[in-house]
């Protein structure tokens, strides 16, 4: 059996600093999206001009003359690389690391990042898509498609960005409609039976503007497969097979822009967007097995005694080696089965900008409904049941910005609102002669965020210039908490009677955050930024009680570089450091209230990027990238999961000793990461070109919890990517042969010990293995 020792928790945050830099922009940005800074880049990857012109302080600037370290990811790239949802994105760009947890997908920039699924817990990255605020990790699912670009920025992003711009943010740019006729597409196949269909039309509207009308269908097999039999649960017996891990998407978009008077432009998005997938199945290694546990005094298997001060003994995996048995390919699925996740999400969007000469007003908002429901099983034999999870979400934000004698400006207003409804409930079928609930929660939560802002840059001298920035932010949440506990033999059905005592809860805190900075640009090349920013996380409430905001402080200061002929060639540095306090971390600690959040602890991280590009020639293009990061706890008071070998059937707490996990790695934070890439073109005459494209990327290891488990550690690998595209004269047809992920690799994208019940479990997820295939494109 498993004990739960209740103390302090600590954090899991993840992850990675590096670069991946668009290349050949010619074009000043069709769009500037308030609340989310854009980057507008060229889809001609063999252009001369190294000028990236983004709006990421909120007016057009070259990318290099922008003090923030910015990773654009242009069109080409995306399409390229097969960018079809959010988590792709982390293939082609080293600075974000995305990962898949069953159904929730996970974002972390420099070793920060959110990786619970409380209703009170936010990402700690702001992600945004065309400047509508996206929350919540079931959401960020929803299909990327007909992207224009992507925009990293790294470090805090609090004064223009606010709350949960902790360690950075992820915006995401559709393509807007051009002012003429056109048509573009693609068809992907590839192995695992993958198939992706993507494609768009711009419509002219005369002279007043444009709309464009877009969708993708993506569909592949399951990733993992497993030869174990499970049981097969009536209400999903058309979807139970051998595999888990597959794909069914397809999404819908109309953007709309008008130009109805000089200075004036509208846009205006209605997006729908629909998946129905079996989520991957973790593998896991049952403790409770006699040839896998502990033994009498935790002299097997790898496992430590822990709490000696504690009558007992109490056992936890620290040194077990059961991950090195499963096969990241075939492995056993859950003997409850596997599951189905269905989700629906409907969005409207809309900008509105106004430039009457000393200043620019600008409106920006968006409306989202998102639906999801399904059942997932977890080892050895649970089920976890979601009736139906609703999320309705809307965000706003006015803003003015200017120029007066030399002095840039800006000032502005936000509102986010979130209400979420969750109806979800842990089954086993084994348990009962209809199987029981061992918790149900039906918990409706409404948060809510105002925030006002302003940020001035001014000329000291006529190659330094000093930025400061200041935002206030109030958050509120409130939620009836309805905690059903365990529910003996209650059949795998929805429960709608009211709780016997629901729990109203409330949390009400603000926060100001801030940047100051110097910029010195001795000549058009170089830009030379020192800054130091703040960010935040705000707090919320579990079952239990309130949580405050965990806070990081960040230092920074870096290089811009262009070099060679026409400055077309690369070369940035920038180096950081981060105070983190006050982590959130969620603990498991009494299966009948869920999860619990605790702030606890501080972390230090630092570290260097460096990134650098360079034209060989015409048809010949050279990048890298360097990252070292350093993040580990230099205070923690944390809980552990407890195996305790002589009572295998108690469920009582026990107290033992608070373990200090100072100096344990954060989660997901390799040590290193490198990449390197490279392209050449090869000139056919007439015939047209031939491109050949090969990348490759390195991470040192890393571990998925804080506990730094040898279980939860997954080893150093690399990935490489290689394509071969032929493009006729006109350009206007391409046909691509790809392959991603070369190695095969798999890596570990999640690991947990759970020790709930009469169980403990130790569950594994995989990343994408190796694909390959064909992608016919045209653009016309």
């Amino acid at each position: 059996m498993k004990l739960f020792v209740s103390v302090s928790a600590v954090a899991m945050i993840a992850a990675i600093g590096s670069v991946t830099t668009a290349h050949g922009a010619e074009n000043a940005p069709q769009d500037g999206t308030a609340g989310a800074p854009s980057v507008a880049t060229a889809s001609d990857a063999s252009s001369d001009s190294a000028d990236i012109i983004v709006t990421a302080q909120n007016r057009q600037q070259s990318v290099q003359d922008v003090p923030i370290a910015i990773s654009v990811l242009s069109r080409d790239q995306l399409v390229s690389a097969g960018v079809t949802d959010v988590a792709s994105i982390e293939k082609v760009s080293p600075s974000l690391q995305m990962t898949k947890d069953t159904t929730a997908t996970r974002v972390t920039v420099r070793g920060v990042g959110t990786l619970s699924n409380g209703e009170t817990q936010d990402q700690s990255i702001a992600v945004n898509i065309d400047g509508e605020y996206i929350n919540r990790p079931t959401v960020l699912n929803a299909a990327v498609f007909d992207l224009e670009r992507v925009e990293v920025l790294r470090g805090p992003q609090g004064t223009l960005y606010g709350r949960n711009s902790t360690g950075g943010a992820v915006n995401f740019i559709t393509r807007k409609p051009g002012k003429e006729f056109a048509v573009n597409g693609s068809a992907t196949y590839g192995n695992y039976n993958q198939v992706i269909a993507e494609g768009g039309v711009d419509l002219p509207l005369g002279s007043i503007g444009a709309i464009r009308l877009s969708g993708i269908y993506s569909d592949h097999k399951g990733y993992n497969k497993h030869n174990n039999s499970y049981l097969t649960l009536p209400q999903f017996t058309a979807r139970q097979g051998r595999r888990s891990g597959d794909d069914h998407t397809w999404g819908g978009r109309a953007t709309l822009r008008l130009t109805p008077a000089d200075g004036l432009t509208i846009d205006a998005t209605y997006e729908h967007v629909e998946q129905k997938i079996i989520p991957s199945s973790q593998a896991y290694a049952n403790l409770n097995l006699p040839a896998n546990g502990p033994g009498a005094n935790c002299q097997l298997n790898g496992f430590v005694e822990v709490g000696p001060t504690t009558p007992g003994v109490q056992c936890i995996p620290q040194n077990t080696n059961f991950l090195r048995r499963i096969d990241r390919h075939t492995y056993d699925a859950p003997i409850s089965g596997i599951g189905i996740f269905n989700l629906q999400s409907d969005a409207i969007r809309g900008r509105l900008a106004y430039d009457f000469g000393p200043a620019t007003l600008t409106y920006t908002g968006g409306y989202r409904n998102t639906h999801n429901e399904g059942a997932l099983g977890l080892g050895p034999a649970y089920f976890n049941r979601n009736w139906g999870t609703d999320i309705k979400t809307h965000s706003h934000e006015l803003r003015l910005n200017g120029e007066a004698s030399g002095i840039q400006w800006q000032t502005g207003v936000f509102y986010f609102q979130e209400e979420l409804g969750t109806n979800t409930g842990l089954y086993n079928p084994f348990v009962g002669p209809k199987g029981s609930y061992i918790n149900y929660f039906r918990r409706p939560t409404t948060s809510k965020s105002w925030s006002a802002f302003g940020q001035v840059e001014v000329p000291l001298a006529e190659t330094l210039t000093a930025v400061g920035g200041l935002r206030y932010t109030k958050d509120k949440r409130k939620a009836t908490y309805n905690n059903y506990g365990f529910q003996f033999n209650s059949g795998l059905i929805e429960i709608t009677t009211p709780a016997a005592r629901p729990l109203k809860l409330r949390y009400s805190g603000d926060q100001f955050n801030y940047l100051v900075g110097l910029n010195y640009k001795p000549d058009s090349d170089t830009l030379i930024y020192g800054k130091v920013s703040s960010g935040y996380k705000a707090g919320g409430f579990d079952a239990v009680g309130t949580f405050a905001p965990e806070k990081n402080t960040a230092y920074e200061g870096g290089m811009k570089l262009n070099f060679g002929p026409g400055s077309r060639n690369q070369f940035n540095v920038a180096g950081f450091y981060y105070d983190y306090k006050d982590l959130q971390n969620d603990v498991l600690l009494d299966a009948a209230l869920g999860a619990q959040t605790f702030n606890s602890g501080k972390a230090t991280i630092y570290g260097v990027e460096v990134e650098a590009v360079i034209n060989l020639s015409d048809n010949d293009r050279f990048n890298a990238t360097f990252n070292y990061l350093h993040a580990k706890y230099g205070e923690f008071l944390a809980s552990y999961a407890i195996f305790n070998p002589a009572n295998p059937n108690q469920t009582s707490l026990l107290a033992v000793d608070n373990p200090d996990l100072a100096g344990n790695r954060l989660a997901q934070t390799p040590k290193f990461v490198i990449g390197a890439g490279y392209q050449h073109v090869f000139q056919l005459g007439s015939a047209g070109t031939l491109t050949a494209n090969a990348f490759t990327r390195f991470k040192s290891d890393y571990f998925l919890t804080f506990f730094n488990y040898r279980d939860s550690r997954q080893e150093a690998f690399t990935q490489s990517d290689l394509s071969l595209e032929y493009r006729p004269e006109s350009g206007r047809f391409g046909v691509q042969a790809y392959v991603r992920n070369l190695e095969d690799t798999r890596p570990l994208t999640y690991a947990g010990y759970t020790a709930a019940g009469p169980d403990d479990i130790f569950n594994f997820q995989f990343g994408a293995p190796r694909t390959y295939g064909v992608r016919v494109s045209f653009d016309f």
